[in-house]
């Protein structure tokens, strides 16, 4: 991490969930010279676009493209944050680049939590059909200006690893563009930063940060804006042990969405490094949140099994925040998984209104 960044979080913004209308009022009130309204959502919300700088490298960036992604909006609120108390940081970083970033692209998602827009279309997956209202908008401003980077801005489950022990709290990647998955110049590019980003922060973050799968997705916005020529880098903020609020993830997404746009600043569009991408060890697909380990049922047979939970993020109208539903996600052998919280059952008892945990289900047990 650069010696003389200061992290911040922005007061206004102290939960994981945040609500379109206090962003937009926020924006409004502390940037309205800075932001300019692109379009409107399904359900008629604004969607803001701030432009900061006035460097010769252009960078497009956006955030909760997926509704239920919040960190990568508090993260550039963070940062704001810091650039508040350490405009010495802004000046240099955007006498190099000039960064458009859109706010929340999905705000009908965001006031509900829920992954996809008002008609369930998942945006990550509409830059052919362009079936919704909101992706046109991102899709025509890339267009339009001549990008050279673009930050795709995303949260992941908690149950990758990096190596098979240690949460995967941030992972990058730099999409392919083709099923061959070709290490082309514009992909080069946006490794050379991720490169850069990892070197930087590993040290803060030992064994946290990974590399995203690289499979290729022909109806992406990623992988779509690097055949498009624009070098493109996807961040992943992820899990951090005991912290299901994620405020040490939003820390690290901070710092790692400050070090990206240095890395930027200072790469303008070069690739050096680019070969030690390759190093950043890949998500691995390990972990439940918990597993119930060796659980005797109450049946008429001898039936002993491992159970496994994942909490489901769910937000309440009226709420501060979000809050955490145990769903019952797999029932027998789990040997092959692990889960942040293990909990030996053997020699318990198994309390449940039926004979069997549900599968798909809310935790309808507890072991005594």
């Amino acid at each position: 991490m650069h010696k003389d960044f200061i992290y911040r979080k922005n007061p206004n913004f102290p939960n994981r969930y945040i609500s379109p209308e206090k962003l937009f009022f926020f924006l409004q009130q502390n940037y309205s010279s800075f932001i300019s309204e692109i379009g409107t959502s399904t359900l008629g919300k604004p969607i803001y676009k701030m432009t900061l700088g006035s460097g010769e490298t252009k960078v497009l960036a956006w955030s909760q493209m997926h509704g239920n992604e919040a960190n990568s909006t508090l993260a550039m609120l963070d940062l704001l944050e810091v650039f508040k108390h350490q405009p010495d940081l802004h000046e240099k970083l955007f006498k190099e680049i000039t960064l458009d970033f859109i706010f929340m692209l999905n705000p009908d998602g965001a006031e509900k939590w829920t992954r996809r827009n008002a008609l369930d279309i998942d945006m990550n997956r509409d830059f052919l059909k362009m079936s919704s209202k909101e992706l046109p908008l991102l899709k025509k401003i890339a267009k339009n200006r001549k990008y050279q980077y673009a930050m795709n801005l995303h949260e992941q489950r908690t149950i990758f690893s990096t190596d098979g022990k240690h949460p995967a709290t941030l992972a990058f990647l730099a999409p392919a563009q083709n099923y061959e998955r070709d290490i082309t110049e514009t992909r080069k590019k946006a490794m050379a930063v991720i490169s850069k980003i990892y070197k930087s922060i590993k040290g803060e973050l030992k064994n946290q940060v990974a590399r995203y799968s690289d499979e290729f997705y022909p109806t992406s916005t990623g992988d779509n804006f690097m055949k498009m020529g624009i070098a493109s880098i996807l961040y992943e903020g992820g899990h951090f042990p005991g912290d299901y609020l994620r405020e040490n993830t939003r820390k690290f997404y901070t710092i790692a969405l400050y070090e990206g746009l240095t890395a930027i600043s200072e790469l303008k569009g070069s690739i050096s490094g680019w070969e030690n991408y390759e190093k950043i060890p890949e998500n691995k697909e390990t972990h439940y949140d918990v597993v119930y380990r060796n659980v005797k049922l109450n049946t008429n047979f001898d039936c002993v099994l491992d159970i496994a939970v994942q909490y489901k993020e769910e937000y309440s109208e009226g709420d501060e925040n979000i809050s955490f539903v145990p769903i019952v996600v797999e029932v027998g052998d789990v040997g092959r998984k692990k889960g942040w919280k293990e909990i030996d059952c053997t020699g318990k008892t198994f309390i449940c209104d039926q004979k069997f945990p549900k599968l798909d289900a809310p935790m309808n047990f507890y072991v005594e």
